[in-house]
């Protein structure tokens, strides 16, 4: 028969144990992140590796990029828990928040984040301003894409035109670079996205200047950010915000990393930030 000493020292060692066992199974589950379609797969593709990498090393666990097919994908995989971390637009992680009953967090966004813009573009000569739209065609980029679609329409209304019923017809290109290409192409007379997208096709010259131009560009807004599930654990919130805000241009790894993003640097957020993106898609219709 057990003595109370002997019985005391077996139950302090099943639970260290078992505490030994819960630690090496947390440890050696995946770190799953999405990010919302807002470029090609393999543009998303190309700029999550690296990330992927250096969130693995810094998190001391393994972490995987799993790509979803649409906006809506993005917020339910964050909302049911299906992924640990999303990276989400304004209008996403307004959309996230009110889905999960406000459970989702955001934990970093990029500097230009905090005054983000949008852009009109257009290469027709006749479009020169916001009201030269009525009557001609027009591309947005997704449906809950705050940059592509809920500001550049939320800035058409406060302008006094209404995108359904001033425009001969308006379209939705899924992304900002099949924006760029539809309007390039003739397909509609003007488009609107991400101007951190159009810049990058600028300077990378995928898209020609000479033709195809920015004819407005809207005031400043918050916009992108990485969001959490507000379950996560505040220890491994913690380290994860720390691992973006240790990124910084001094070194090779962080200035790569930080020119994937098109970030100067990332930089703490919180949900407050985003009020103004929920009310605009609740003027607008698009948040019920």
């Amino acid at each position: 028969m057990l003595t109370t000493s002997r019985r005391f020292t077996l139950h302090a060692l099943l639970a260290c144990t078992a505490l030994g066992l819960t630690t090496q199974s947390y440890a050696q589950q995946v770190f799953k992140i999405t990010a919302i379609p807002d470029e090609s797969p393999t543009e998303l593709a190309r700029k999550a590796a690296p990330l992927v990498a250096y969130l693995s090393q810094k998190l001391g666990m393994k972490v995987e990029f799993t790509p979803v097919s649409d906006y809506a994908a993005a917020v339910e995989t964050l909302v049911n828990r299906q992924v640990d971390m999303a990276w989400f637009g304004g209008f996403t992680f307004v959309q996230a928040q009110v889905r999960s009953g406000g459970k989702v967090l955001p934990l970093v966004q990029r500097e230009e984040d905090a005054h983000f813009k949008s852009v009109f573009i257009t290469a027709q000569p006749g479009i020169l301003a916001l009201a030269d739209l009525k009557g001609k065609t027009l591309s947005f980029g997704a449906p809950s894409s705050t940059s592509g679609h809920l500001m550049p329409r939320n800035y058409l209304l406060e302008a006094k035109i209404n995108p359904d019923t001033d425009l001969k017809r308006v379209a939705f290109s899924g992304a900002h670079d099949a924006t760029i290409a539809a309007v390039a192409a003739g397909k509609v007379d003007a488009g609107a996205l991400n101007i951190s997208v159009w810049d990058k096709f600028v300077a990378d010259k995928k898209v020609d200047t000479s033709k195809v131009r920015v004819f407005y560009t809207t005031p400043a807004y918050f916009d992108y950010n990485w969001s959490v599930h507000a379950d996560m654990p505040p220890a491994l919130r913690t380290k994860l915000t720390q691992a973006f805000l240790d990124l910084n241009s001094g070194n090779p790894e962080g200035k790569a990393l930080l020119e994937l993003q098109r970030a100067s640097r990332f930089i703490p957020t919180q949900a407050a930030n985003y009020k103004g993106i929920e009310a605009a898609a609740r003027s607008a219709g698009l948040l019920k």
